[in-house]
């Protein structure tokens, strides 16, 4: 009896486009920059124009001129499935096989180009069906659905606001590693103790010990307030 044919997920050009924008405006309501997709597809910007016209023509994405891009309803759907899998693999390479979550993006961003739907229901039954990636970002369903995003970035609220660690948005191996040195990790508490003025550090209490991030790291690192501490932090900025 032969095996049946396993049919992967096709991945492509104009698929990676699709996540990359889905990955730059998740969780928020703004368009994606050429330079932006540039930066992360490691492409020029005249490539990224020219790909983003074919994807607009095709219907996945609503180019606005001087802003960016948006994807479609369409271009939602074929990200979210190529999302799913990614993240799903990213906690299979934590959970199961060991790897550091700065070791995952790489490693998970190949297997899901060869591995078919079989393959990738059977991970999410093992694991468990979990809802987020072992950055903390939510896992869609198999129909398309996602959690909503109610963390907010540590950056942006008041000095003295506190709250817990929801998801980390960097992919950046070095970047991960060196938040995992501080003993950042998902679901820890933290608190923002001061943001320096012109790009300077941002200081954090991070259960109970301080660090010090850069602006944009710190920047990549989302909370779910403390409905209380927010309101403390208030009252103590006023006065």
């Amino acid at each position: 009896m032969s095996d049946l044919p396993i049919k992967p997920l096709r991945i492509d050009a104009a698929a990676n486009y699709i996540d990359a924008i889905y990955r730059l405006t998740e969780g928020r309501d703004e368009a994606a920059t050429t330079n932006a997709l540039a930066e992360e597809l490691g492409i020029t910007s005249a490539g990224v124009s020219i790909m983003i016209k074919r994807l607009a023509a095709q219907g996945l994405v609503d180019l606005t001129p001087y802003e960016g891009v948006k994807l479609t309803a369409e271009g939602l759907r074929r990200a979210l499935r190529i999302i799913r899998r990614h993240r799903i693999l990213e906690i299979f390479l934590v959970n199961i096989l060991g790897f550091g979550w700065h070791e995952t993006h790489p490693r998970a961003r190949a297997l899901e180009r060869v591995i078919d739907d079989a393959f990738e229901d059977r991970m999410d039954e093992i694991l468990g069906h979990p809802t987020r990636c072992p950055h903390g970002n939510p896992i869609p369903t198999r129909d398309g659905q996602l959690l909503p995003l109610t963390d907010v970035a540590l950056t942006s609220v008041e000095p003295g606001t506190s709250g817990t660690i929801s998801r980390v948005t960097t992919d950046d191996a070095d970047e991960l590693k060196y938040l995992s040195s501080l003993g950042l990790a998902l679901d820890l508490p933290v608190r923002l103790v001061e943001i320096a003025p012109f790009d300077g550090p941002v200081a954090a209490d991070l259960n109970g010990r301080t660090v010090h991030l850069g602006p944009r790291l710190a920047d990549s690192i989302r909370i779910n307030v403390h409905e209380n501490a927010r309101g403390a932090a208030r009252r103590e900025a006023a006065g």
